[in-house]
């Protein structure tokens, strides 16, 4: 009972936020279903580590002296010293998606980097805050909307935010559905939003789709050498998928390995959601420019839209251009249920979803972009 009392009285106030943070993640991702692969186990771990004295962080062995705990070792394994599980991840992300609507209408390309402008304008926008060039740009990779992205360039960086800029990450692609729609109707007027596209799909070969992921590694590879390492992991995941002959290699990607990766990398990045390190104002500034990165890469979509409908005989509908966005494929749905609203008649999905998939490859290369200035 005495030693009960005794850990009460330790916690400090900075803890009891970090319990009450990793409730409202847990809340979020059960009653409100976003992101729950991730909030729920960040949730948890955030409670974890925040406990005095259980030994997950770092625990003492008779006759051994000082260890690290179970998710102090997962961090360093996993993120801290190899990256592997946000590359990992890459994998089966690129075993799920379908290149084909983009390769279809290859001007799609043109959205997926034109949507990455937040990310670049929050460096700046970060560094006039007062933070180094390094932690500045981890917090506007945050506009990637793309949660290992966002993971791993912190770490490669050593940001001493990689918590909060996880959290806010994933907390954002979980409210694209109510922050896209005020971003998209900030910038366009209803006239703009009626614009009809007639899809038209061209023909796309399987040799198009075995090719593909192997030619944009080879650029990457070329144009943005860090960046190889996330581009490569997600054009392999591809590459599994399209090659038609190792069926059950991509179901274990899609599932088991993707499960399984996500269940320890959430909980694993708990271990930079100690109460030292989190609770403080620039946690609060960090989750503000977050969210502006956010919204100025949904801006930049939609604004690059409206520009090439100045030289263009056949009208954009602006709000695909807020689907460049790596956040799949919530935006693209985003998209579609703002066409339908304003026009029953007027579905965009394909269109939304060439766009973001091409928001998947051009947010990680953005990473290694950002990796090969600032490392």
């Amino acid at each position: 009972m005495e030693f009960l009392w005794n850990g009460i009285l330790s916690v400090t106030w900075q803890q009891i936020v970090m319990y009450c943070v990793g409730i409202l993640l847990i809340y979020l991702a059960i009653k409100k279903q976003y992101e729950p692969s991730l909030l729920l186990p960040m949730g948890f771990g955030a409670i974890l580590v925040n406990l005095p004295e259980t030994g997950v962080l770092n625990q003492v062995t008779e006759g051994i002296g000082e260890t690290h705990g179970i998710i102090q070792w997962l961090f360093e394994a996993g993120i801290e010293a190899s990256e592997a599980f946000p590359l990992l991840l890459f994998i089966g992300i690129g075993a799920m998606i379908d290149f084909g609507p983009l390769l279809s209408n290859p001007k799609m390309f043109l959205f997926g980097a034109a949507a990455q402008l937040g990310i670049f304008l929050t460096i700046i926008i970060a560094a006039f805050f007062g933070f180094d060039l390094k932690d500045a740009a981890s917090i506007g990779i945050i506009g990637a909307a793309d949660g290992p992205t966002s993971i791993l360039v912190s770490q490669v960086l050593d940001s001493s935010y990689v918590g909060a800029i996880a959290v806010a990450a994933y907390s954002y692609m979980a409210l694209v559905p109510i922050i896209q729609p005020f971003a998209i109707k900030l910038v366009t007027t209803k006239k703009e939003r009626l614009i009809r596209m007639e899809y038209n799909p061209k023909n796309v070969t399987k040799t198009m789709r075995i090719v593909f992921p192997i030619a944009v590694t080879f650029i990457a590879g070329f144009v943005a050498p860090s960046s190889v390492a996330l581009v490569g992991f997600l054009m392999f995941g591809n590459l599994l998928r399209e090659c038609g002959v190792l069926n059950s290699l991509v179901k274990t990607a899609e599932n088991e390995l993707v499960n399984l990766v996500t269940l320890l990398l959430g909980i694993t990045i708990s271990c930079s959601m100690q109460a030292e390190q989190f609770v403080r104002i620039d946690t609060i500034l960090i989750m503000a420019l977050g969210l502006v990165a956010f919204v100025l890469d949904s801006i930049g979509g939609v604004m690059f839209a409206k520009i090439l409908n100045l030289f263009t005989k056949k009208k954009i509908n602006p709000m695909v251009g807020a689907a460049g966005i790596s956040a799949f494929p919530m935006s693209s749905r985003v998209v579609e249920k703002l066409g339908i609203e304003e026009d029953r008649q007027n579905h965009l999905l394909m269109h939304a979803v060439g766009a973001n998939v091409s928001g998947q490859i051009a947010s990680v290369v953005a990473g290694g972009i950002i990796l090969g200035f600032f490392m």
